[in-house]
C-alpha cells in the first residue's frame, strides 16, 4: 500500500557533519514500510515542485514512527534538516521494492552499507536480528562514523583514512576479518555496489543491491532513474529498469553496473 500522509516531526538531530536523523509520526507509512523502501518528502516551499527521495532507516509500525536519516545535499534536504518538533511534512510512500528477508532464513548474512547507504541497512539488520538471523554488518565510511553503535549484531568497519577499523573499503574489511556469508544485502555508492556484485558472483553468493539514483517523480513516470538491466524488457525492448518502481532493490544478476 502507498499513502500520501501529513507527518508530524517528533525530533530532528544532527548525528554527523551534515547528517540528520528525522523521526516522524506517520502511522500509515510506518505500518506498511519494509527494509529497503523509500519515501518521497515534499518541500514546504512551493517553488520546489519535486519531492526528495529518502530511504527508510527504521519503521516502527506499533507506534507509527518513521525514521529517516539523510545527508544535506541541496536546498530541499537543508530545509528538512531545520525541522523542529511539531512541524509537518508531506510524505508519499512507502515506495519501491525492499529487501526480501525471507531468503536469508537460516543463512549467514552480510548487511553492507557505505556512506549514506548505511541508514537503510540499520533497519534491515534490526529486522533480521529480530528473526534470530546470523547477521554481520559491514559498514564503510570516509572518516566520520554515524549509526554504527546502533547495529544489533557484529559490526565490522572500514574507513578510507584508516581512523577506525580496516583502512580501505568494505571488501577489504571482509577479507581482513576472514568473514563469509551465504546472502548479501547492500546499499551504497555505485563503485561499492559494483565491487560487491563482482565479489558475490565470483563466490556464487546470493546478493541484493539497493541502488542510489537521482529520482524526480518517484513513481516511474519520468524515467529519470533508469539503470541498465541484464534482460530485455518485453514491452519496450530495451535493457532498462526503473530504480524507483522496479527497485531500488535488485538481485545483483539482474542489473549491470
Amino acid at each position: 500500500m502507498k499513502y500520501r500522509e501529513k507527518a508530524t516531526v517528533l525530533s530532528c538531530e544532527e548525528i554527523g557533519t551534515g547528517i540528520f536523523s528525522l523521526r516522524l509520526g506517520a502511522e500509515q507509512i510506518a505500518s506498511s514500510a519494509s527494509p529497503g523502501q523509500f519515501v518521497s518528502v515534499y518541500s514546504r516551499d512551493s517553488a520546489r515542485l519535486l519531492p526528495r527521495p529518502i530511504s527508510v532507516c527504521e519503521a516502527d509500525a506499533e507506534h507509527g514512527i518513521l525514521r529517516l536519516v539523510f545527508r544535506i545535499a541541496g536546498k530541499g534536504t537543508r530545509e528538512f534538516s531545520r525541522c523542529r518538533e511539531g512541524d509537518q511534512l508531506d510524505l508519499a510512500g512507502p515506495l519501491g521494492n525492499g529487501f526480501d528477508l525471507s531468503v536469508a532464513q537460516g543463512k549467514r548474512v552480510f548487511v553492507i552499507g557505505g556512506g549514506i547507504g548505511i541508514p537503510p541497512m540499520l533497519g534491515t539488520a534490526k529486522c533480521l536480528a529480530a528473526r534470530g538471523q546470523n547477521v554481520t554488518a559491514v559498514l564503510g565510511y570516509r572518516d566520520e562514523r554515524f549509526l554504527a553503535d546502533e547495529f544489533p549484531c557484529r559490526t565490522v568497519i572500514a574507513t578510507e583514512d584508516g581512523s577506525c577499523g580496516t583502512r580501505g573499503n568494505v571488501l577489504d574489511a571482509i577479507r581482513e576479518a576472514q568473514l563469509d556469508a551465504d546472502v548479501i544485502f547492500a546499499c551504497g555508492p555505485t563503485p561499492m555496489l559494483r565491487a560487491i556484485r563482482q565479489y558475490s558472483m565470483d563466490r556464487r553468493i546470493l546478493c541484493w543491491l539497493s541502488m542510489e539514483e537521482k529520482m524526480a517523480c518517484g513513481i516511474g513516470a519520468c524515467l529519470s532513474c533508469v539503470c541498465r538491466s541484464t534482460d530485455i524488457d518485453a514491452h519496450s525492448q530495451v535493457r532498462n529498469k526503473r530504480v524507483c518502481t522496479e527497485g531500488p532493490v535488485f538481485l545483483a544478476t539482474e542489473i549491470e553496473l
